[in-house]
C-alpha cells in the first residue's frame, strides 16, 4: 500500500507535493497511484519501439508534469532528462533512460 512514508524513503519531496494538494494525503496518494498507473507510461514504450520520437516525447514530457506537480523527484529527473533529450531528437541510450525511468516507478508502486 503506498503511504507517504514510503514516497519519502523514495525520495518524493512529501511536504511539497502534500502542500500542491492542500495537505489532503488522501488526495495526494490518490494522485500520485493514478500518476504511477498513467497511460503515458505505456504511451512512451510503445513510441520508443515503434522509433517515434515525436510521441515518445509527448508522453515523457506528461510524465515529467505530473511527476513534477507530485513531487516525485526520481520519476522526474529521471523522465526531465529523457524529455531534453527526445525535444532535440538527439541520438541517445533511450532504452536504457525507459528501464530506469520503469524500474523507478515500479519500486515505488512496490513499496
Amino acid at each position: 500500500m503506498l503511504t507517504v512514508e514510503a514516497l519519502r524513503a523514495f525520495g518524493a519531496d512529501i511536504e511539497d507535493g502534500l502542500m500542491r494538494c492542500m495537505n489532503n494525503e488522501t488526495m495526494y496518494l490518490r494522485l500520485v497511484d493514478m500518476a504511477l498507473h498513467d497511460a503515458n507510461f505505456d504511451r512512451l514504450v510503445s513510441a520508443l519501439k515503434a522509433e517515434d520520437k515525436k510521441t515518445a516525447f509527448e508522453a515523457v514530457h506528461a510524465i515529467k508534469g505530473v511527476t513534477a506537480n507530485l513531487s516525485l523527484t526520481p520519476l522526474y529527473e529521471t523522465a526531465s532528462e529523457m524529455t531534453e533529450l527526445l525535444r532535440t531528437g538527439a541520438d541517445a541510450d533511450y532504452e536504457g533512460l525507459l528501464e530506469r525511468l520503469l524500474q523507478c516507478r515500479d519500486e515505488v508502486l512496490n513499496r
